[in-house]
């Protein structure tokens, strides 16, 4: 027995000895989100001695390996380090992926991005974190205004609507933490109702590249993303106060965030902003307080595999409308917009009385995902919005403290997106979207109903495939196909039914005829389809060229379609057309850019062409018992809108930094061949920097903004008719206000508050020199001037 015992032994050893020890294993590491090669990683085998790191490739060889199986342990700096198991088999290649992760505590930064890129051939404008909390007791409107080709649509100072490249409302898409955003966005006086305070990146889109959010972004994507949580055991957090002079007010922010080595991490954030009458240089602008409570909680799972998130958020806002926009007769109506002085202008008050609007915003979103070896990362979102729009109207009796439009708006989405990496080289992007939307008209206001009662159905499907020919180059090809259904029940005026002819357009979809009116059923279908293709060059160690086509198509949205009647906090009445088909926009940029520590640019040309273009226009005034109230008509037409932004930094110094914004956009009526109305005339920014990071990190700057008078602008004037005087009169509603030019001051300094918290001040002025002017894209530029000086106060703790 001990004999075969040693015979045994015997060739297990002369196996050892003879088992082949020369393999290799080699393959690169890459960031598991983009693809990129990461330089410069780790990899040791476990229970030996080797240990490598990747080159400038991302590429890695480990020699002399047996046959068998390995642990390797793949690290990287900002990255989860990771445990992989491979089986050698002769030589052997792998290819291993890791997560990059956030460090931001405290003033911790990490080089390069964070985020993943939503569109490879245009260049994404983005406002850094930084940033953003300049604009803490502002709004989402003032953040992105900073940005070139963006400016904004106002209803007063508290109103402030974006608008990119000349478009606005349902051709700009708003997602808010992966949520698209469903919020009666029709209105030119409905401002997106996102908390800025809540928001960790801003990413700007000038174009409908992005064909994973959508394909109906004719004018851009606005990408909104909570900061992102690192996974470790941490505890973190902010608390930021403002108080401003003009206004008289105050608005307090404070977030906390749990993160956890497992993955699990949680964040509660909360905003509460109030302020009084704004002012003009000269008078008070009465009723134009604003009072905004906010809230957002985040809970989730981040593994390496696979991940769930829930969030939640609520957005609480109610906003006086100028008492001045709200007017008598006809000819009250036109002293009004001749005077230089609001008709109307009363003492200082926190009070917000009629007109005013009242917006509740819940947003619920559960998402969760999964990576599969040879498949890619799969996720599953379901998401859930209610806004409720209350509009107040100056009444009187019974009503007076009743709503005049009462709207809820239910918004269920079901998203399933694929992320693979079909190759080193190709990577695509593929999903279905399904949505329902319900929307009730409270019948119960005592008015007429601006939006209808009605269901509406989309369903989208999308493909994007990027490909990395080499260094230089890479193409982006995409495409999307929307399916969208309406069915509506809408009470007409049978005097407007039968002035439009709607009775022998659409006779089919009549379900009863009233006295003075006719109950309808509109039932419309609407096939989208969308694409985009483009290329990004890089060339020298600088230097990128993004070169870009897209094809956008969007439904015409309610308002468009239904709308018959006194829109309240717009102060003007509003009439839709039936008959409106889908516009179908073709945009072709180009944008050239240089990245450089000392001298950056970019210059970024482009030409929308847009056929059934809905455009809303002042064609009369009318009187009604609740005043005298200009019309604004709805229309199809081709249109045209060519710009050019321009943006430059040159640093003079390493403190001391120079940087320019100019923005220009002309647009047309090519049916009409005339100059399309509400576009934001030629505009230029310049600031100069000076920032020290050796001494606090103190920060100064002065901002000059010149915006030039619009010198194309359509014909919009009539005549109305004046019964005190038995006279007609002329409606000036189109001559543009001057040109304006504005000096702003910001500054900010850090102090050491404790061992593991840092305490920022802030000063800044705006309009330093008090210039009394009138923004062109002000929609109550007709009653009053815009705001004067503004002295604001700014203190960040990071703990």
């Amino acid at each position: 027995m001990r004999n075969y015992a040693f015979l045994i032994l015997l060739f297990s050893s002369i196996s050892s000895i003879s088992q082949n020890c020369d393999n290799t294993l080699s393959g690169t590491v890459t960031d598991l989100h983009d693809g990129s090669l990461l330089i410069g990683a780790t990899l040791i085998v476990a229970g030996t001695e080797q240990a490598v790191q990747t080159d400038f490739d991302g590429k890695f060889i480990i020699p002399n390996l047996c046959n068998g199986t390995y642990s390797i342990q793949v690290s990287h700096p900002y990255c989860l380090t990771k445990g992989f198991t491979v089986k050698i088999s002769g030589n052997t290649t792998k290819s291993f992926k890791l997560e990059h992760h956030l460090e931001e505590l405290n003033q911790i930064t990490v080089e390069g991005k964070a985020y993943s890129i939503k569109s490879k051939t245009i260049l994404e404008n983005t406002i850094s974190k930084e940033e953003l909390e300049r604009f803490s007791s502002g709004s989402l409107g003032d953040a992105l205004n900073s940005l070139s080709g963006v400016s904004s649509l106002n209803t007063g100072n508290t109103v402030i609507k974006p608008l990119i490249n000349g478009l606005h409302s349902s051709r700009v898409v708003i997602i808010n933490n992966g949520v698209r955003m469903e919020d009666q966005e029709w209105g030119a006086e409905h401002a997106p109702s996102i908390d800025i305070n809540s928001v960790g990146n801003l990413t700007l889109i000038k174009g409908a590249g992005a064909l994973q959010y959508s394909g109906d972004a004719v004018g851009g994507v606005i990408v909104v993303e909570a900061s992102k949580v690192p996974v470790k055991d941490s505890l973190y957090g902010k608390t930021q106060f403002a108080a401003a002079s003009n206004g008289r007010g105050s608005s307090l922010t404070s977030q906390l965030t749990k993160s956890n080595q497992n993955g699990w991490y949680a964040s509660v954030q909360g905003t509460l902003k109030r302020f009084g009458d704004f002012e003009a240089p000269d008078y008070v602008l009465s009723n134009t307080g604003i009072f905004e409570r906010n809230a957002s909680l985040n809970v989730g799972l981040n593994r390496f595999d696979y991940g769930i998130e829930a969030y939640y958020s609520l957005f609480k806002n109610e906003i006086g409308i100028l008492r001045a926009s709200h007017v008598g007769g006809a000819q009250d109506q036109i002293r009004a917009i001749n005077s230089d002085r609001p008709l109307i202008i009363d003492d200082f008050t926190y009070q917000i009385n009629a007109p005013r609007q009242n917006v509740t915003h819940h947003l619920a979103r559960i998402k969760g995902f999964k990576r599969f070896e040879n498949l890619g990362k799969l996720s599953l979102q379901y998401d859930f919005q209610r806004n409720n729009r209350l509009e107040f109207d100056i009444r009187r009796g019974a009503n007076k403290d009743n709503a005049s439009v009462d709207l809820q708006l239910d918004t269920h989405t079901l998203l399933l997106d694929l992320d693979s990496h079909l190759t080193d080289i190709i990577t695509l992007k593929t999903g279905v979207t399904a949505k329902y939307q319900n929307n009730f008209a409270d019948p119960t206001t005592g008015v007429r109903r601006l939006i209808p009662d009605y269901d509406k159905y989309d369903l989208g499907i999308y493909a994007v495939a990027d490909y990395r020919l080499n260094d230089q180059w890479l193409f982006e090809v995409g495409g999307r196909i929307d399916y969208t259904s309406m069915d509506v029940f809408k009470f007409y005026r049978t005097s407007f039914w039968e002035a439009r002819n709607y009775d022998n357009l659409f006779p089919e979809i009549v379900v009863q005829v009233l006295d003075n009116q006719v109950l309808t059923n509109p039932q419309l279908n609407f096939y989208n389809g969308s694409g985009t293709l483009g290329a990004t060059y890089s060339f020298g160690a600088d230097y990128k060229l993004f070169v870009n086509y897209s094809i956008a198509s969007r439904a015409p949205n309610p308002s468009e379609l239904f709308s018959e009647g006194l829109h309240h906090s717009a102060s003007r009445i509003e009439l839709g057309d039936l008959s409106f088909n889908s516009e179908i926009g073709h945009k072709a940029s180009l944008t050239f850019q240089r990245d450089n520590d000392i001298f950056s640019f970019s210059i970024n040309p482009y030409v929308n062409t847009i056929s059934d273009f809905i455009v809303i226009e002042p064609t009369e005034i009318q009187q009604t018992v609740r005043g005298n109230f200009q019309v604004w008509e709805y229309r199809q037409t081709n249109a045209q809108l060519l710009g050019v932004d321009v943006d430059a930094s040159y640093a003079f110094a390493e403190n001391l930094k120079f940087t320019h914004q100019f923005s220009l956009v002309k647009g047309y009526d090519r049916t009409r061949d005339e100059p399309l109305i509400s576009l934001p005339p030629v505009n230029t920014q310049n600031e100069i920097v000076y920032q020290n990071p050796q001494f606090k990190n103190i920060r100064l700057s002065l901002q000059s903004e010149y915006n030039f008078r619009q010198n194309e602008y359509p014909n919009n004037n009539f005549e109305v008719f004046i019964p005190e005087t038995q006279t007609m009169e002329v409606v000036d509603l189109s001559t543009p206000t001057d040109a304006y030019h504005l000096f702003n001051f910001n500054s900010s300094i850090d102090f050491r508050a404790t061992e593991k918290a840092i305490l920022t001040v802030g000063f800044k002025i705006t309009n330093l020199l008090n210039t009394s002017y009138r923004n062109y894209l002000n929609r109550l530029r007709y009653y009053a001037d815009d705001l004067g000086r503004n002295f604001l106060l700014n203190f960040k703790i990071n703990y």
